[in-house]
């Protein structure tokens, strides 16, 4: 069953509600949430270490890891390595201005 945020895509929403929405940390890029069965991507092109973009239609994300070789089988990189066949559902919200959050929908 998927989990309705209750906001549309293009939606844009402030760090407290999209804790409040998907019951998820308030910090971090990749945010697990057990009760919502959803980790919530954050793409944060204010202020991150990582090039996250868009190329065309298809969205390049940077897992978990700050040095060397990120590994598939470490914490949420895991998570969304496997969100194909373990049934959590992703989510993906984008940073273009400090603390709005732009909802750009669930994602397979």
């Amino acid at each position: 069953m998927a989990f309705d945020p209750g906001i549309s895509r293009g939606t844009t929403i402030d760090n407290e509600r999209l804790r409040e929405i998907f019951q998820c940390s308030s910090q971090g890029g990749m945010r697990r949430s057990l009760k919502t069965n959803t980790l919530v991507l954050i793409s944060n092109h204010v202020e991150s270490i990582y090039d996250d973009r868009w190329v065309g239609n298809i969205f390049h994300y940077t897992g978990m890891g700050t040095s060397g070789a990120q590994a598939l089988d470490f914490m949420q990189n895991k998570t969304l390595a496997e969100s194909d066949t373990n049934g959590v559902e992703l989510h993906l919200l984008e940073v273009d201005a400090p603390g709005q959050y732009l909802y750009e929908g669930a994602w397979a």
